[in-house]
This record gives C-alpha cells, sequence and structure tokens, in this order.
C-alpha cells in the first residue's frame, strides 16, 4: 500500500511527542511519500536581508524546531521491537540554503564567526545533481534527510535538535536513498517523523547547517522486525554496515557506535567480542557524524569487501 503526505496543519510538527496523534497509520511493509519543507519552515528561497526574515509556511511558531512531516503510525508497532526504514528515493526541491557563523555557539566562537555570519544561497538540479551558490561555487548533490526518528517515551514536548538512540537529528551523510535504517522502537505505534532535508553536507556538518532544502519526495518503506533488537541506530547501505553512537562527546559518541559495530560482527560472522575487536580494529572506519547537535553523533563503516 502506498500512502502520501505533504506538510500542511495535519501534518506539520517542530517537536517530538509520544501523545502527538498520529497524522496517518500504516500497515508494517506500507511506503509512503513525503514532501518535507527545509529545516527552518521556508515557504520560498532566502531572498536577502536578516536570515531570521525568511518568508515562512503560516504553521510556523518561534518555539518549533525543524519543520517534520508525520507523526507516522505502523499498525502493530511495539517498544522494544525494531522499525525499519527503508529510503526508496530522496529528490531535492531546486533550492537550498547555507547558513554559517552570526550566532553564538561553542564552534562559531571558535571559529571566530560568533559575531558575523554569511549566507550561501544554492540553486539545485534535481537532473544532474549539483548545486551551485550566489559566488559560482558549485557542488555534487548527495540528498539525505538530518531527522528520522521516533519520540522518546516520556511525556511532553522533546526538542527536535539532539539526536537519540531511537533517531531524530542524526545529521549522518550516508543515509542517501538505497539505504535501510534500523531504529529500536521507543514507544508504541512507533510515530515515525521525517524531516530536515540536506541537498549535501561534509562529515561533521562543521558550520551547523548543510545544504538545507525542502525535498519534493522523500519515498520510504516502513516495516517491523523482531529478529534484529537494537540499542542504537544500525544503517545497510548498498556496500556497508554502518552503526551509529550518539553521546556529549565525541569519545562516548564513538564508543556507542563501536560497541553496536562489536555486537553486529559478532551477529554477522559468529565470532566472540574480542574476535570482533581484533577484526574491526583491521576493518571498521570511524567517522563523524555531525558535532553540532548539543548531542554529538559518530558512526562506524564497515565496507562490504573489507571482511569476508
Amino acid at each position: 500500500m502506498r500512502h502520501i503526505l505533504t506538510p500542511d496543519d495535519k501534518t506539520l510538527h517542530g517537536h517530538f511527542d509520544p501523545d502527538l496523534a498520529p497524522a496517518l497509520t500504516v500497515d508494517p511493509g506500507d511506503t509512503v511519500t513525503y514532501r518535507t519543507l527545509d529545516c527552518w519552515w521556508s515557504a520560498a528561497p532566502y531572498a536577502g536581508g536578516p536570515h531570521r526574515d525568511r518568508p515562512r509556511v503560516p504553521q510556523y511558531q518561534p518555539d518549533h524546531g525543524h519543520a517534520l512531516t508525520g507523526p507516522v503510525a505502523v499498525r502493530g508497532a511495539r517498544a522494544g521491537q525494531t522499525l525499519s526504514v527503508r529510503l526508496d528515493a530522496i529528490i531535492p526541491a531546486i533550492w537550498g540554503t547555507t547558513v554559517a557563523g552570526g550566532w553564538p555557539s561553542g564552534f562559531n566562537q571558535r571559529y571566530g564567526v560568533a559575531d558575523e555570519g554569511v549566507v550561501h544561497t544554492w540553486a539545485l538540479s534535481p537532473a544532474t545533481m549539483t548545486g551551485r551558490n550566489q559566488h559560482g561555487h558549485a557542488v555534487t548533490l548527495r540528498p539525505f534527510m538530518g531527522v528520522l526518528g521516533m519520540p522518546p517515551a516520556e511525556p511532553g514536548r522533546h526538542s527536535t535538535v539532539p539526536p537519540r538512540p531511537h533517531g531524530g537529528n542524526l545529521d549522518c551523510r550516508e543515509l542517501t536513498a538505497g539505504t535501510t535504517l534500523l531504529l529500536p522502537i521507543p514507544v508504541d505505534g512507533a510515530l515515525f517523523s521525517v524531516g530536515d532535508g540536506h541537498a549535501a553536507q561534509g562529515d561533521g556538518e562543521i558550520g551547523g547547517t548543510a545544504i538545507e532544502c525542502p525535498m519534493d519526495e522523500v519515498t520510504l518503506t516502513l516495516d517491523v522486525r523482531d529478529d534484529f533488537p537494537l540499542t542504537g541506530p544500525v544503517a545497510r547501505t548498498a556496500d556497508a554496515w554502518l552503526t551509529l553512537g550518539v553521546g556529549p562527546t565525541l569519545d562516548e559518541a564513538t564508543f556507542l557506535a563501536l560497541d553496536s559495530m562489536l555486537t553486529l560482527l559478532q551477529r554477522l560472522h559468529g565470532v566472540s567480542r574480542a574476535d570482533a575487536v581484533a577484526l574491526a580494529s583491521v576493518t571498521v572506519d570511524v567517522r563523524v557524524s555531525q558535532i553540532v547537535n548539543q548531542t554529538v553523533g559518530a558512526h562506524a563503516v564497515l565496507r562490504d569487501d573489507a571482511l569476508r
């Protein structure tokens, strides 16, 4: 079964909340095609002036976080199971924005740009997968969704900014079309939301924003698994396994990602924990997902051709 969700009064929200009514309920294995706004709830491309004065859709509220579409409840999903999110298609719109500096943060202060910032506006071509800013710089697009996740089990509203073990603002550039993301389900029904489209981003997202853009199409297939218990996000790409860790420091995030990777190696290859450590030291790469979302992220990568 295929479903369509567009950003409107019923679907738009800027927080995670286990009591938020689902915009749609689907069966396991159903496919949902979303259209999403950019993270700032923009109604049109940035056209100059103070960035915070950009045009926004009527649903925007100043206390909102990222513009998310959903949530989608998965019929029969239970807390403790695993949600499988197959990323079938991610197609950006034709414009995007990058903001760097101009607001107080730990990283901006270290860069020396807390007081003065810039805005890069991008013309995006989904046909050629290229983007060009107003200064003539061209980049290759590699679109993915920054926020893919579910609400914490604790009642109340939860910020969209920090990533969590059950997803959220992961900002991992490897989660492109063709990837399947696996997440531990924290609440019955799953209540999955998506948003924060990125046309391109480097590992780390060091300036705090990527090429933030609306997405004309985000097609996801949602399923539930009982045979793959998880403590944090795991992803299967076309040629690799990824395990993601989030924490207050890069050390903590890295060790959480590696803990999941060691467990995955034991599962895939039937080895002891010590053997998994030895094999990981030879075959696994550790990368920084993002350093700018209050809770930082790292991911471990095991390429298919690295261990046979």
